[in-house]
């Protein structure tokens, strides 16, 4: 194949680079289903974003589609077979503390601080301008080129379950969505609710303290960061505040109460992470919870709460019966991502399950099905995404390894995560980049921020690894 400094090439393109990630990156592309419109069904930020990615492309000259404005493409090349580069423009809800504005896309010690720099906006512009890089070059292809857009990985995955209802799957293909070197492996998803029966009696006596409303967790995905709970106080109110301070400082959690109509309102707040690894945050649902618990209330709350608090005190199932570890993707992982309790409702936990790929999956479900039913709840809204493994010989994972490793000079292991990238929606396709070994992982964190040595860095990766996998 034709010599190509491809560092210097992304060079010459770098300023242009950086101002079309930090407007990109300035579209607030969160799910908005609430004022979803025909054109924009996941919400006019998301609509948005897409659109960005569509006219840019347009305009650079790539064949660019829009497919039910749900997902879209851009496509460069000549060939039966197509190279596909999986990526999204949403992004989760931008939480709370961000020392810039979480859509300004400030600039700051050599890092662009916005939603989605890191997960997954920034990887999608360094993708795109190695397409971009590799098409100017006018090189010869044997395959087509694809970057197919999603906007809805973040949530249900429409987007990829609507295009390929409609499109042609990639012979392989890459999603810069995770970490370098290469992640072949990734574990199932599923996602369900544990829902509490709702108690009749409302005559119950022999309590101090009523929970009438609590709520925490925005997305299964998240570690929640934020709860608030009211609670009519009968008596030993002093004490609860007392006992409230003393919990926030023991277990370093921030957090305000006030009185608001005769109600008290307490909340705490922990640290948002990724769904896929629980113990990285501080779950501020769960530590409500387990403060809950430790009163005198209602004994409708208290069952609720008693569960939360004894059933995920760790996030490994362990109480659940369903812990389990394999040598290619590791621990299964449960995430409360969503907690709610009202005394009209009852209580409702949103779980994000993540488990190895040799795991059987239909027994971890009737194990906690079955503990379930013991404790006076059902399981509702479950589903879930299989695993995900490509074999290390195959022609992708080779040439990305070698790629890797001419660019970095460093060894391509392959690794396994817990998260789900549009790689497992090929039969031959993995996660490639763009955090690098050893940087922080901020992805759906306060303050994420992508850096631009980094950005840069991968963009000439990508444009390797697409010229030698559409190339040959």
């Amino acid at each position: 194949m034709t010599s190509i400094n491809w560092t210097e090439e992304v060079d010459k393109r770098k300023e242009q680079l950086i101002r079309d990630t930090q407007e990109f990156l300035k579209i607030k592309s969160v799910l908005d289903e609430e004022n979803a419109t025909a054109d924009a069904p996941l919400g006019k930020g998301v609509k948005e974003a897409l659109d960005y990615m569509l006219q840019i492309g347009k305009k650079d000259g790539f064949t660019a589609k829009n497919v039910g404005d749900l997902a879209g493409h851009l496509e460069f090349g000549k060939g039966d077979e197509i190279v596909g580069i999986l990526c999204h423009v949403d992004v989760v809800p931008e939480g709370d503390g961000w020392t810039s504005p979480p859509f300004s896309a400030e600039i700051r010690d050599g890092k662009i601080f916005a939603r989605g720099a890191i997960d997954d906006k920034g990887p999608t512009m360094a993708a795109y301008y190695a397409m971009k890089i590799v098409k100017e070059l006018e090189l010869p292809l044997q395959r087509r080129v694809r970057m197919i857009i999603g906007t809805d990985e973040e949530s249900n995955w429409r987007c990829v379950e609507h295009y390929f209802k409609h499109e042609e799957m990639p012979s392989m293909g890459f999603a810069p969505d995770a970490d370098f070197p290469i992640i072949y492996a990734e574990k199932g998803i599923a996602d369900f609710d544990l829902v509490s029966a709702k108690r009749e009696d409302d005559r119950e006596e022999g309590h101090d303290v009523e929970v009438l409303n609590f709520s925490s967790g925005r997305r299964y995905n998240m570690v929640p960061d934020f709860a608030t709970v009211s609670l009519d106080v009968f008596k030993a109110q002093n004490e609860i505040l007392q006992r409230y301070e003393e919990y926030k400082k023991q277990h370093g959690l921030g957090g305000e109460c006030h009185v608001d109509s005769g109600m008290l309102i307490l909340e705490f707040e922990g640290i948002s992470a990724h769904g896929m690894e629980p113990d990285n945050g501080k779950n501020a649902g769960l530590h409500m919870s387990r403060f809950l618990a430790g009163l005198n209330i209602d004994s409708s709350a208290n069952q609720f709460f008693e569960f939360a608090c004894e059933y995920f005190k760790d996030s490994r199932g362990r109480k659940l019966g369903v812990a389990y570890s394999d040598d290619i993707t590791g621990d299964l992982t449960i995430n409360v991502g969503t907690l709610s309790y009202t005394k009209q409702a009852g209580g409702r936990l949103g779980l994000n399950m993540r488990y190895p790929v040799t795991a059987d999956f239909e027994k971890v479900k009737a194990a906690i099905e079955k503990v379930a039913e013991a404790e006076g709840f059902t399981v509702e809204n479950f589903s879930n995404s299989k695993p995900h493994h490509v074999d290390e010989n195959e022609f992708l994972v080779q040439t990305l390894k070698k790629v890797y490793e001419e660019q970095t000079g460093e060894n391509a292991e392959l690794i396994s995560i817990g998260g789900g990238t549009y790689a497992r929606s090929l039969t031959s396709g993995v996660a490639f980049g763009p955090l690098f070994p050893g940087r922080e992982d901020v992805a759906h964190q306060k303050d994420e921020y992508i850096l631009i040595e980094d950005m840069l860095k991968a963009t000439a990766i990508y444009a390797q690894a697409i010229y030698e996998l559409a190339g040959k």
